[in-house]
């Protein structure tokens, strides 16, 4: 019985310290820019792994200072409901549900929203598991009830994989664009967003007639998205 206790002690303790650990780097990469993710370690990990040349190109910036066209694009091609919902949207999980039951041999349809695509950068890493999904339901759930709309965009369009080694908008300006984000214009910022799905396939440095076409759907529909709110 006393090792039972003991076990059982211990168990406790796990679960408060993950809690407690969990919560507290959430609140604090509230206001702390995320200079790293587990992401990028990975994908260096990966081109040392394959002889590649190495590279990790990644320039955080405030939301302010990226092209106002940026946020809209990203809603309009990743998250049309990213203003209203807490995390999740229900409505395009069971649609792609229903896709996917219905064309099984067709490429899966996802339907990760911006939050937990963030969550997934900022504190996990890439898979399918079980596991893995039920700790980005639970940061997701953290960054929603800690984290501002325009923080969660902020990192967002901070940390996710642009390229081949290239994190965030100002990266993925300068080393395909040769310019800064803020200039970028309304067309840069849709043919950056429509390549987000898989951008180590879809280059908007050499983008291909599909991302072309893409492009001009994303622009049209950025004309039904409101200008993205300030904090």
């Amino acid at each position: 019985m006393h090792l039972v206790r003991r076990v059982k002690l211990i168990a406790k303790w796990i679960v408060v310290a993950f809690f407690a650990s969990t919560i507290l780097s959430v609140v604090a990469l509230r206001f702390i820019p995320v200079f790293f993710s587990p992401l990028m370690f990975i994908r260096y990990y990966q081109q040392m792994e394959e002889g590649r040349e190495l590279k990790l190109s990644h320039h955080w910036i405030p939301l302010e200072c990226m092209p106002s066209a940026m946020p809209v694009a990203v809603i309009a091609s990743e998250d049309a409901h990213f203003l209203s919902h807490h995390g999740f949207d229900f409505d395009a999980i069971q649609s792609a549900a229903e896709h996917n039951r219905k064309h099984p041999e067709k490429t899966k349809r996802g339907a990760s929203t911006i939050s937990q695509q963030t969550a997934k950068n900022v504190f996990l890493w890439p898979g399918r598991s079980w596991l893995r999904k039920g700790l980005e339901v639970y940061f997701t759930s953290l960054i929603e009830l800690f984290w501002s709309k325009q923080r969660i965009m902020e990192v967002y369009l901070n940390t996710i994989e642009m390229g081949d080694g290239i994190y965030g908008i100002e990266a993925v300006a300068r080393e395909h664009f040769g310019v800064p984000s803020r200039v970028l214009s309304r067309e840069q910022c849709a043919l950056i967003a429509v390549t987000l799905p898989n951008p180590r396939r879809y280059s908007s440095l050499h983008p291909s007639t599909y991302i072309r076409k893409r492009q001009k759907t994303i622009l049209n529909e950025m004309n039904n998205v409101e200008a993205f709110p300030q904090e």
